[in-house]
């Protein structure tokens, strides 16, 4: 496993480890714990020989995700060089070393953003940003790798993942709940799917195991969309509190937003991004074990 230090991979290594699912080996840029891997920086000269010996499977977590505050003058060569280049290696590198499966976690952003309709594995990609532009590539290159070789590439595009230790945006909306601000997100009519973290891991270890994942990819949710409004106000009952909405017309957030410098974040809140997960329901048999209420739940309890 790459990216176990972060939010899902220290969550999906408690988890496999909780349910022995055989020896679970990390790989970092340096060892942290005995049994750790170090291979210094990934990147497209990343030796994984000795930490692929005797693998059958690699779930891909690392990545360069998005940076708030960006000054590089070409932010795409730097998601490229992390997120394709270096991913194509440890694909390749793990193909020659006899790796059977290799579960990439891309994003939904590679489907696009924005449209009212849900997306389905099925639409044509249309990524907008640089970091869903460098996840589209990978996933291209990992399919032409799997038809060379025969690895067994499972691609999974997760919308935003929340749960105990949820970070940036997320955990902002939750600290303002909790403090009682009322938040003008009241007139907002929009559907956006979330993913809780416990689900997300159960999906992962599924597409690990199951025959019928190779060389799928797969759309994940909690199971239904959620306005923003009706996510403040589940947040609002997982806590004991009232959430206080103010019926601000969506045209005045996006002014606002725009004169703020804050166009692309009043976006994420009013715009839709709704996925059918019905694919990995139907081909896996896989149905999320918590609720979005459980989760909600469970990553309160952790603040």
């Amino acid at each position: 496993m790459t990216g176990a230090s972060g939010f899902v991979g220290r969550a999906l290594c408690e988890d496999l480890e909780a349910n022995a699912y055989g020896t679970v080996r990390v790989l970092r840029r340096g060892a942290r714990r005995a049994g750790d891997v170090a291979v210094g920086e990934i990147d497209a000269a990343t030796d994984w020989r000795a930490a692929l010996a005797g693998c059958d499977a690699i779930v891909h977590l690392a990545a360069r995700v998005h940076v708030m505050d960006e000054i590089s003058d070409d932010p795409l060569a730097l998601y490229r060089a992390t997120n394709t280049v270096a991913t194509l290696n440890l694909a390749r590198q793990a193909a020659q070393a006899g790796v059977k499966r290799f579960v990439f976690v891309s994003s939904v952003k590679v489907n696009g953003e924005g449209r009212d309709a849900p997306y389905r594995e099925t639409d044509p990609p249309a990524p907008e940003d640089d970091y869903a532009i460098s996840k589209w590539e990978a996933e291209q290159g990992l399919q032409q790798i799997a038809r060379e070789t025969g690895l067994e590439v499972v691609v999974l595009r997760p919308p935003l993942v929340y749960g105990p230790g949820v970070k940036a945006n997320f955990r902002h909306l939750l600290d303002t709940v909790a403090r009682g601000w009322p938040l003008p997100l009241g007139a907002i009519r929009n559907r956006r799917s979330l993913l809780y973290l416990g689900n997300f891991v159960d999906a992962i270890r599924i597409c690990l195991e199951h025959p019928a994942a190779a060389g799928q990819t797969f759309l994940l949710d909690d199971g239904r969309p959620v306005s923003t409004p009706e996510l403040v106000r589940a947040i609002g009952r997982a806590m004991g509190r009232p959430a206080r909405l103010l019926p601000v017309p969506v045209g005045v957030l996006a002014f606002a937003g725009a004169l703020l410098g804050k166009r692309a974040a009043v976006a994420r809140l009013t715009g839709s991004l709704h996925v059918d997960s019905a694919a990995i329901r139907a081909r896996l048999g896989w149905t999320p074990p918590y609720t979005m209420e459980a989760g909600l739940a469970a990553t309160v309890a952790a603040r």
